[in-house]
């Protein structure tokens, strides 16, 4: 499980994509462009875009069907939200992830 008080990734995350693992699951955070409306116009806001998949590949290699995905302010209380996010996802399908563990 990730430890919020030593999940400090935001200034990273800022120019990096932030790639981890966590006992079958990966994970990657990025900050995307995405285009919204606000008072009827159109502008670009920066999102977290957090994204999960099973072992063995990388993100590259993964098939699209089997990556998820979900989309966070681009901030750090972002990040903690995406924390949250990634233990329950880790919580609820472990079987995937113990699963994926033993392709290695």
């Amino acid at each position: 499980m990730i430890e919020k008080d030593k999940f400090h990734i935001f200034n990273y995350i800022k120019k990096e994509e932030y790639c981890a693992s966590m006992d079958g699951m990966r994970y990657m955070l990025k900050k995307q462009k995405k285009k919204v409306q606000e008072n009827g116009e159109e502008v670009e806001k920066d999102v977290l875009l957090v994204t999960i998949w099973p072992e063995p590949y990388c993100y590259a290699k993964t098939p699209e069907e089997k990556k998820q995905r979900m989309e966070f302010d681009f901030s750090a209380d972002g990040v903690m939200d995406a924390a949250d996010w990634l233990n329950e996802q880790y919580a609820q399908q472990k079987p995937l992830w113990t699963l994926s563990k033993k392709l290695v």
